[in-house]
């Protein structure tokens, strides 16, 4: 499947080039070549790849995932999360292409301990989930007749980029001892997962438009990030404490969800996608960054 990939650096992006000859030719379009912070002006850009690569489905792995930034620069943040999904949406309907488009858990207030369904009802706490919703909202009301999905994730870590794992790895080789909170809870996603879940959705898509809509993907089991945290040093070998503390006690510029749960049932059932194991992820994950200079 020929596929064009908005985004080229990011995590998710990272692993999809990856799968370019594996029986898929993958073209992702990076910010020098279409700046989607100025989406009205790069929508020339990713017209101009659509024409000359051709794809069969679109999807769209850029935005902005500074959390607490967001908060300072709300309108940027919706540039980059709302503008240019909603932007890039219009453009892949009216070309006639299945549109995958990656959001997060963000999206929900956290309350309680269940997890979120997919028609659960949003109350996004910060300015980050407040422009990722508003960019939900667009890809859904650009009703593309050649199907479209919102693919609603979490906790997203690689061996690229800046994620959890590699701060855990960087803190946990320098300190004895180290404070996690361990009251948020949720599915650590290895974006290798979401990758091969955007893909697979996309042919889906492709297929059969009717399957258009929300899905929840996200690892297993949930954890805390505390519980997480264990798990890295465990499997890392290193010798580093984990205090497990309240979320009050390490106070943030954005509020972030206790409960990040997600009810992954309808992907599955669509799909045939089932929740990744974090664990082996993880181990992946370690293998990789142990094998560089």
């Amino acid at each position: 499947m020929r596929l064009l990939v908005l985004g080229r650096s990011g995590q998710v992006a990272t692993e999809l080039a990856r799968l370019s000859g594996e029986g898929h030719e993958i073209r992702c379009l990076g910010r020098d070549e279409a700046d989607l912070s100025r989406p009205k002006a790069a929508m020339g850009a990713v017209r101009r790849a659509l024409e000359a690569f051709r794809p069969e489905a679109v999807i769209n792995a850029a935005a902005w995932t500074g959390v607490d930034a967001a908060e300072a620069q709300e309108d940027a943040a919706r540039a980059l999360n709302a503008d240019a999904p909603a932007a890039i949406a219009r453009l892949a309907a009216e070309t006639g292409l299945p549109f995958v488009h990656i959001s997060t858990d963000y999206v929900f207030d956290g309350a309680g301990e269940t997890p979120f369904a997919t028609d659960a009802a949003t109350a996004p706490l910060g300015a980050y989930g407040r422009t990722k919703l508003l960019g939900e909202e667009d890809v859904a009301g650009a009703a593309n007749p050649a199907g479209w999905a919102v693919l609603r994730t979490s906790w997203v870590f690689s061996a690229h980029g800046a994620n959890f794992v590699k701060t855990m790895l960087r803190l946990g080789a320098e300190r004895d001892a180290l404070r996690v909170v361990a009251d948020q809870v949720g599915g650590p996603t290895p974006a290798a997962a979401i990758a091969q879940a955007c893909v697979s959705i996309a042919e889906t898509l492709g297929a059969d438009p009717r399957r258009s809509g929300i899905y929840h993907f996200s690892g297993a089991p949930d954890t805390s990030w505390a519980g997480f945290a264990h798990e890295i040093m465990a499997r890392a070998g290193l010798d580093c404490r984990i205090e497990e503390i309240p979320s009050t006690d390490y106070p943030t510029s954005a509020p972030r969800p206790l409960n990040s749960r997600l009810d992954c049932r309808s992907t599955e059932a669509v799909f045939g996608l089932t929740r990744p194991d974090w664990r082996t992820g993880l181990d992946r994950v370690l293998t990789e960054l142990e094998a560089r200079p």
